[in-house]
C-alpha cells in the first residue's frame, strides 16, 4: 500500500487565501519529509470553502520546497482553459518538477463555477467540454506539424515551422506526457470508464466503501474495451483520516475538529442539496437525515489509533476488493496544527507499515 494525499483544498471562509494557500504548501511539505508518495490539488473557483482556482501555483511551490513527493493538480477543470495554453503550461511545469509532475482533469461540478465561465453545466456541456479538451492536448502533445483541429468550443493546430526559429518546441519532458490521474464520483462512473479505456490513473473520492466498489468495474469495462491489462495496485482511494494516539482523542480532533466542521458546515448539505447523500450511505434505506457528521466517522472515516485505523483500512479494503493507494483527504487544521501533524506521523510511521501487505495485486 503506498501513501498520498488529495486536497480540494478545503478552508473556512474565514481563512485568508494567502494563508489558506501557505497551509497548503506546509501540508506538501510535511507529506514530502514523511514519504508519502504523491499529493493532488484541486481547482475551484466559486466555492467558498474550495478557494483555490489556481493549482498550478501550488504546484510548482510544492515541486520547489520537496525532493521526492509527486505532485499535480487533481485536477485542472477544463471548461475553463483553453487547451492549447493548458498544454504548454503543464509541459512547462513537468520540465520544472523534472519529472514528478502528474496531471489530473475534471470536468467541473459547481452551478456557480460554470455560471462565472458561461458553461451549460446542467446539460452536459462541461462534460463534451473536456473530451474535446483532453483530444485537443493529446494531440498538441503528439502529433506533427500540420495538424489541425476545429471542434464546437475550440479550435487548435500543431504550427508548421517557419525556419529558422519559430515552431512548436514546448513538449512534456515525461513521454508521451505526465501520468494522467480522474477520479469518479458517479455510478457506474463514465469517466473511470474512460480512464480505464486510456490506460489513466483511477481515483475513487470519499464515498460509502459500499458505493465505490461499482467503480473499479467500470474502470476495468474501459481497459477490457480497449484490450488493456489492468491492476488494482494503480486504483486511488480517497478517504478522511485522523489517526491518534487513542480512539477518543482522534474521534475528538475529527468530529468535533474541522473536519467535522467542514462536513456540517459544507459537504454535507453540499451534497445534499444535490441528492448525493446516498454516496455516503452504508444502508441505501437509511434516511437523508440520518447521515450526519458522526455517522460518516463511523461509517466512511478512518478514524482512531493506529491499529483502528489499519483495521479500518483493512475492512475498506475487502469490501471493495483491494486497491494500491491510499490518499489522505485533506483538511485545514491551522488551529489544531500540532494534533495534525501528529496524525500525519502516524499515518506514516505506524500505520502503513501494518498494513503493507496490501498492495492491490
Amino acid at each position: 500500500m503506498k501513501l498520498g494525499m488529495f486536497t480540494m483544498p478545503s478552508h473556512p471562509p474565514e481563512r485568508g487565501l494567502k494563508e489558506g494557500h501557505d497551509w497548503d504548501l506546509q501540508n506538501i511539505i510535511w507529506a514530502d519529509q514523511l514519504g508519502f508518495e504523491e499529493v493532488w490539488i484541486g481547482e475551484h473557483h466559486a466555492m467558498v470553502w474550495e478557494p483555490h482556482p489556481a493549482p498550478d501555483l501550488l504546484v510548482v511551490e510544492g515541486l520547489r520546497q520537496t525532493k521526492n513527493i509527486r505532485i499535480g493538480p487533481g485536477g485542472f477543470c477544463l471548461p475553463y482553459h483553453h487547451p492549447a495554453e493548458l498544454a504548454n503550461r503543464v509541459a512547462m511545469l513537468d520540465h520544472i518538477s523534472g519529472g514528478r509532475l502528474n496531471f489530473g482533469f475534471a470536468a467541473s461540478g459547481s452551478p456557480t463555477d460554470w455560471e462565472m465561465f458561461g458553461v451549460d453545466g446542467m446539460n452536459g456541456e462541461n462534460r463534451d467540454m473536456t473530451r474535446e479538451s483532453i483530444e485537443i492536448i493529446m494531440n498538441l502533445w503528439t502529433q506533427e506539424p500540420g495538424w489541425k483541429f476545429e471542434g464546437k468550443y475550440w479550435k487548435a493546430a500543431v504550427p508548421n515551422e517557419i525556419p529558422p526559429l519559430l515552431k512548436r518546441h514546448i513538449l512534456p519532458l515525461q513521454q508521451p506526457h505526465p501520468p494522467i490521474g480522474v477520479a469518479g464520483l458517479s455510478s457506474p462512473s463514465p469517466t473511470l470508464e474512460m480512464a480505464g479505456e486510456k490506460g489513466w490513473i483511477p481515483m475513487s473520492l470519499n464515498l460509502n466503501p459500499g458505493y465505490v466498489r461499482s467503480h473499479w468495474d467500470s474502470y476495468e469495462r474501459g481497459a477490457r474495451r480497449a484490450g488493456r491489462e489492468v491492476s488494482r495496485s494503480n486504483w486511488r482511494m480517497v478517504r478522511e483520516i485522523f489517526v491518534a494516539d487513542t480512539d477518543e482523542e482522534a474521534w475528538e480532533h475529527s468530529v468535533n475538529g474541522n473536519m467535522g466542521r467542514m462536513m456540517n458546515e459544507y459537504f454535507l448539505p453540499l451534497l445534499g442539496s444535490f441528492g448525493f447523500l446516498d454516496f455516503y450511505k452504508e444502508d441505501p434505506s437509511t434516511p437523508d437525515s440520518d447521515v450526519t457528521v458522526e455517522y460518516c466517522a463511523r461509517h466512511n472515516w478512518f478514524v482512531g489509533s493506529p491499529q483502528t485505523v489499519a483495521d479500518k483500512i483493512e475492512k475498506v479494503y475487502a469490501d471493495v476488493g483491494g486497491f494500491g493507494h491510499l490518499l489522505l483527504f485533506g483538511f485545514d487544521y491551522m488551529d489544531d496544527e500540532p494534533a495534525w501533524k501528529r496524525s500525519m506521523e502516524l499515518l506514516a510511521h505506524e500505520v502503513m507499515p501494518r498494513i503493507a501487505h496490501l498492495t492491490g495485486d
